[in-house]
């Protein structure tokens, strides 16, 4: 019986599929932050130039 439970692997897949959702997690996390600071940046400068045009 422990010989069967050791060789069972049927959980594998369950368990790298979450590691694979919390390496992405880690991944994406920092990138989308740094997408929005950028982005952020570029609407702040946007409005800026539109508020000195206007009259």
């Amino acid at each position: 019986m422990i010989q069967e439970f050791i060789k069972d692997e049927s959980g594998v897949t369950a368990v790298e599929y979450g590691l694979i959702a919390a390496l992405l997690g880690v991944v994406a996390i920092p990138g989308f932050r740094a997408l929005g600071v950028s982005m952020g940046d570029m609407y702040d400068h946007v409005a800026t130039i539109v508020t000195a045009a206007t009259p």
